[in-house]
């Protein structure tokens, strides 16, 4: 595996797929649609929720069960208000940055199919250049053509319909992946690509291993707090993205250093146990993996923090892709850092002992 190129064609492809569909947070369910089809060659069965966190499973009658995680869910818009002369106003679906909004095309998802819409702005001529107002969720708004409220309700949009930005997958200069939604399908991606390549490899796992893409991390971690009740891991391998911070206007005092094409990136943090991380360090440097390090005060911020504190504590770790430009439409990371990640945690498992408790007191 050490020289071996992870990312095929066809994973490329579904890839892709899975990226420029859109599955903003509590509407998953298509995307989650996508990734099990393509995972399905890789597992036994199938788990699934209510709210459509999905689990690809290999070898369910183990009594030992190991989770490997991302999650599915993307930032998006809710319809708020329509003004009288048919104006949208919104409130954020997740953590949406208000200040990319105007100018950018979104897609209104209706019973009657997406209505097309942008976020307009007034233009430069109009404005106070002394006096420059800045985009703010006050102010921000989405025009679709209609010439008053009356025409956008016959469009079949209202308040509550999810807005979510079209921007789809480029590659840029070869080897840099560039699209909305890399945080953080490319963690529903990349576990399924360990679960292929175990596939592939005929490699046997002496334990159940849980192949998971939550939903609902944007807002609170919802997703990952339900569906670990359902599983009740004992250890959690979690991977989400984290700031590439040698791009302008980071203070890498506050931030710290990690960059794209560095290798995956490790985390210190209390919701990371400490042993865990160890085997996974030892695991890199064994298999010569390129790895980076980043600490965390006081929760990660991602789906670790709802794996380690369930079900009375579980080993959790978190294995971070570094990604420039988080939340915005052009989220950019490095191909060599997704197939490393791809790699690091298909080493880790295959360096897991069945009934590993990770204890400090062994």
């Amino acid at each position: 595996m050490a020289n071996k190129k992870i990312i095929t064609k066809k994973s490329l492809a579904f890839f892709e797929k899975y990226l420029n569909n859109a599955s903003p947070t509590g509407y998953e369910w298509e995307g989650q649609k996508i990734w099990m089809e393509y995972l399905k060659p890789y597992v036994d069965t199938f788990i699934t929720d209510t709210y459509g966190s999905a689990v690809g499973v290999i070898n369910p009658d183990a009594k030992y069960k190991v989770v490997i995680e991302g999650h599915s869910d993307e930032i998006a818009w809710y319809v708020n208000y329509i003004t009288d002369n048919g104006l949208l106003y919104v409130i954020r679906n997740g953590g949406s940055d208000h200040q990319i909004a105007p100018s950018k095309w979104v897609n209104i998802h209706t019973k009657k199919g997406v209505v097309k819409g942008v976020f307009g702005w007034p233009a430069i001529h109009t404005r106070d250049k002394g006096k420059e107002t800045p985009p703010k969720l006050d102010n921000i708004f989405i025009d679709i053509g209609a010439k008053d409220k009356e025409e956008v309700e016959k469009m079949g949009v209202h308040v509550g319909c999810v807005i979510t930005y079209p921007d789809e997958f480029q590659i840029l200069n070869g080897d840099k992946f560039v699209c909305r939604a890399i945080d953080n399908r490319a963690g529903g991606f990349m576990v399924a690509e360990v679960a292929r390549l175990l596939h592939e490899n005929k490699k046997k796992l002496p334990f159940g291993l849980y192949i998971t893409n939550a939903v609902q991390e944007e807002i609170g971690l919802r997703g990952a707090e339900m569906i670990t009740q359902t599983i009740k891991p004992n250890v959690a391998i979690i991977t989400d993205v984290c700031h590439d911070t040698t791009t302008p206007m980071i203070d890498k005092k506050t931030q710290g250093h990690t960059e794209i094409g560095a290798g995956p990136v490790i985390s210190y943090a209390p919701a990371v146990q400490n042993k865990l991380r160890e085997r996974i360090l030892e695991t890199a440097e064994a298999n010569k993996i390129p790895f980076q390090r980043m600490a965390a005060s006081r929760s990660t911020g991602t789906d670790t923090d709802a794996f380690a504190y369930s079900n009375g504590g579980v080993a959790s770790a978190l294995i971070s892709l570094p990604l420039r430009y988080m939340h915005t439409t052009v989220e950019m990371v490095h191909k060599d850092d997704v197939e490393n990640v791809i790699r690091l945690i298909y080493e880790t498992l295959l360096n897991i002992k069945d009934g590993e408790t990770f204890s400090y007191f062994d």
